[in-house]
């Protein structure tokens, strides 16, 4: 599916979050979205999926606007991960990642081949040893790969996902991004993720969208194209050394620069 924002504008109130922003996803792989704190990361994925509607500019899937979807056909082409699950009942694994099929059944009643998909669901996130565990028996890293596993359930052609990793520790950090980006060339699907990690970023991205305030893309490129010191030290204000590791990017941050500095 190809994704692509145009001259896309979206304020709170009187506040400006996304200022003219242009960007396409067209290619299976793992897209990366990073930039400062509040420059209007998530809400760009929010308005890609709906979520938020637009104060002008336009989205387009596959040449079709976005207003022409409804909810749930929107919903069997893109699949979200919030950044904090919003399952909030005591239900096993295996009925949370069942809810992943909704927008693809009938009479909200799984079929048979609702099952298939399911297991294979699990199978690809390497949880199908918890599908009997209820979820408030789990561990935040186990539960947010349940809460990936049910957007897979979906069998979307585009995964969104917001801050994905942000409270996992150090090894289901890397399990995690490597398992989406393993499944997104797989299965050739889309997968963009909101991030706040470069490294794991440009380790792990087949492309990265830098943004800047006040809500606007810097720059699109693979890792090595726009992962430099000059890209990150105006962007971040933070003075970097990036190195070549097995043949990626890798950002050593040295300190934040003062206001007089970075400007």
């Amino acid at each position: 599916m190809r994704i692509e924002v145009k001259d896309l504008c979206f304020s709170y109130g009187n506040k400006r979050i996304l200022d003219g922003v242009n960007v396409t996803f067209d290619e299976p792989g793992l897209y990366c979205i990073v930039g400062p704190n509040g420059v209007g990361k998530s809400t760009l994925v929010k308005c890609i999926l709906g979520i938020y509607k637009i104060e002008s500019g336009s989205i387009l899937l596959d040449g079709h606007d976005l207003s022409e979807f409804t909810p749930k056909d929107l919903a069997q082409v893109i699949g979200f991960v919030p950044v904090t699950s919003s399952d909030i009942f005591s239900m096993s694994v295996l009925d949370t990642v069942m809810m992943g099929r909704y927008p693809h059944q009938k009479m909200g009643m799984p079929s048979e081949f609702d099952w298939k998909i399911v297991k294979r669901a699990l199978n690809m996130m390497n949880v199908r040893h918890l599908a009997l565990s209820d979820m408030d028996e789990l561990s935040a890293g186990q539960h947010q790969k349940v809460a990936i596993t049910k957007g897979l359930a979906q069998t979307p052609r585009v995964l969104v996902l917001d801050e994905p990793t942000s409270n996992l520790d150090a090894k289901h950090q890397l399990q995690v991004t490597e398992t989406l980006r393993e499944i997104a060339l797989k299965v050739g699907m889309c997968v963009i993720m909101v991030s706040h990690d470069l490294n794991l970023s440009a380790r792990y991205a087949d492309k990265i969208i830098v943004m800047e305030p006040p809500g606007r893309v810097y720059c699109t490129g693979t890792p090595k194209e726009v992962m430099t010191a000059e890209t990150i030290t105006k962007i971040y204000g933070v003075e970097c050394e990036v190195i070549e590791h097995k043949g990626r990017p890798h950002i050593i941050l040295e300190r934040a620069l003062r206001a007089s500095e970075s400007e």
